[in-house]
């Protein structure tokens, strides 16, 4: 029995140091690598896959378009759906899913740009009082109208810009009549009522409200699809300066600008480029949307930079590797440059999401000019590997090198850019 018992604890030693050491080689740590998914684009082959040596083998299922060039790569001739299986022996051991998109290719910006927006409605920015007969009081604020809501209809008639708000007051005002309001609050929208009160002061009725009616700024192209010829700049939503709140728009422009200076970026201090555009004139393009992701329209004619007027092959965000990239952006006038950068990380995303890169400037010469990040320099494209990967968004306030990236699938995914449009395909 001693014996018995001798081998039996020899073999539970030896197999528990098995199963310590086992998920540790190479070929099982392989195994773990190897995705159920993989998605990549028509003509970006061959593509590779984790491969767990020469007693495994990599097929492509039956009558299916995927081709295995070897054990670690394969090539597809159309897009659509296929599966490539690795076997041992015979045996299947596990089964990859393969996902082949249309090619997509976009032109890279870089360029400055002056952006206007038009605000849906009227927007609510303060509150003020009005020295009125009976007393001090703010008409608006008693209404229930609040800072960030947007004034869509006084009295029924639409409110488009700020211009249409004093003669429906003054009416109102005159005839001692209160003014009906219709407001959206987020995405709620109700009606209430104020009495203009007149200011004995100025001899004009007051509601006690300040508005803003545009908003403009500046910021950096990043893509152009020729095709459709929309567009996809800043990489992040514009947000009212007052109320921090997103803008909802009405319409927008965006224009040519010129760069004028640097104010650099210091540790706790976000630098900033200042520009100057006329929206009246240059005008190249309008804006339709204003997004978690940045602006997007459409461009009037094509744009140029000058270093990368080709389209271009686009990356996936599980396609994005840690290392050196470049950006393309404007430090001086309207020369766009390029320069290098290092993807410090990138997270492979399923669904949209801000904030999917952290990338540091390392090009001495921008670092020399700006300090780093600075502010007009969101939506500066990130291009690694001849592949356009995403664009700048924010920077790191305590460290001005350094800062975010948003992958570019989901600038193109709210600009309207359909780059998961499949072809079913064909058994061969």
């Amino acid at each position: 029995m001693k014996y018995i018992d001798k081998i039996r604890i020899i073999a539970g030693v030896l197999l528990l140091l098995g199963l310590l050491i086992v998920p540790f080689t190479p070929p099982i740590q392989n195994y773990f690598t190897i995705p159920d998914k993989i998605i990549t684009f028509q003509n970006q082959f061959p593509m590779k896959v984790p491969s767990l040596g020469k007693s495994v083998q990599v097929h492509a299922a039956v009558n299916d378009n995927a081709e295995a060039v070897n054990a670690s790569s394969f090539h597809v001739e159309e897009p659509g759906d296929s599966q490539l299986i690795y076997t041992m022996a015979g045996v299947p051991i596990k089964k990859v899913n393969v996902s082949v998109l249309k090619d997509v290719k976009v032109i890279p910006g870089g360029q400055s740009i002056g952006v206007q927006l038009q605000t849906l409605g009227v927007l609510v920015v303060g509150h003020h009082l009005v020295n009125g007969d009976n007393g001090t009081l703010s008409p608006g604020e008693d209404a229930n109208i609040k800072v960030g809501d947007v004034i869509m209809e006084m009295n029924g008639k639409e409110i488009e810009e700020m211009n249409d708000v004093k003669p429906i007051v003054e009416e109102s005002g005159k005839k001692s009549m209160p003014v009906k309001i219709k407001v959206k609050r987020g995405k709620e929208t109700f009606t209430t009522e104020l009495s203009p009160v007149l200011d004995k002061k100025e001899s004009e009725y007051r509601i006690g409200l300040y508005i803003r009616d545009s908003a403009a700024g500046i910021g950096t192209m990043t893509f152009f699809e020729p095709k459709s010829k929309k567009y996809g700049a800043l990489g992040h939503v514009i947000s009212d300066m007052d109320t921090k709140k997103p803008i909802e728009i009405h319409d927008g422009t965006i224009v040519r600008s010129t760069v004028t200076s640097i104010q650099k970026g210091n540790n706790g201090t976000p630098g900033e480029k200042q520009a100057k555009f006329s929206i009246k004139e240059n005008k190249i393009g309008t804006i339709t949307k204003n997004s978690p992701f940045g602006i997007f329209g459409q461009l009037d004619d094509q744009i140029r930079n000058g270093k990368y007027d080709k389209p271009m092959p686009i990356a996936l965000s599980h396609e994005v590797k840690e290392g050196p990239a470049k950006i393309l952006t404007v430090i001086d006038g309207e020369k766009v440059e390029e320069y290098d950068v290092e993807i410090v990380s990138s997270v492979p995303q399923k669904s949209p999401a801000t904030k999917g890169m952290v990338i540091q400037i390392t090009d001495p010469k921008l670092l020399e000019a700006t300090g780093g990040i600075v502010q007009g320099m969101s939506g500066s494209p990130i291009i690694q590997n001849g592949k356009v990967v995403g664009a700048v968004t924010h920077v790191f306030v305590n460290d001005p090198t350094s800062g975010y990236g948003v992958h570019i699938e989901w600038m193109l995914q709210d600009a309207g850019v359909d780059i998961y449009d499949k072809e079913t395909v064909k058994a061969s």
